[in-house]
């Protein structure tokens, strides 16, 4: 399910978004836009809006099954999405 943010994103929270949209393609790879969400127990209307940008903001439970779907870290996918890909200490603020 993608929820509705109930206040407008920040320009922040927008790159974010595009950058965890842009993870999920690279890491899908050549695997159906169908077979990946089906492992997950997702729609797939929700990971094509997660990866074209239009969800920013996925619930949480969301992600954690796209990643185990993927079998890929949630950690690794959050540092990825982090303003300077991790390379930093900066944390992620509201």
């Amino acid at each position: 399910m993608v929820r509705a943010p109930i206040h407008p994103l920040t320009p922040w929270e927008q790159r974010r978004g595009a950058r965890f949209g842009a993870l999920l393609r690279q890491t899908r790879g050549d695997r159906s836009m169908v077979e990946v969400p089906a492992a997950a127990e997702v729609p797939a209307e929700t990971l094509r809006k997660i990866e074209t940008g239009r969800a920013p903001t996925p619930a949480f439970f969301t992600v954690a099954a796209l990643a185990a779907a993927l079998e890929v870290s949630l950690d690794e996918r959050a540092t990825a999405c982090l303003p300077d890909g991790g390379r930093g200490n900066q944390a992620i603020s509201a």
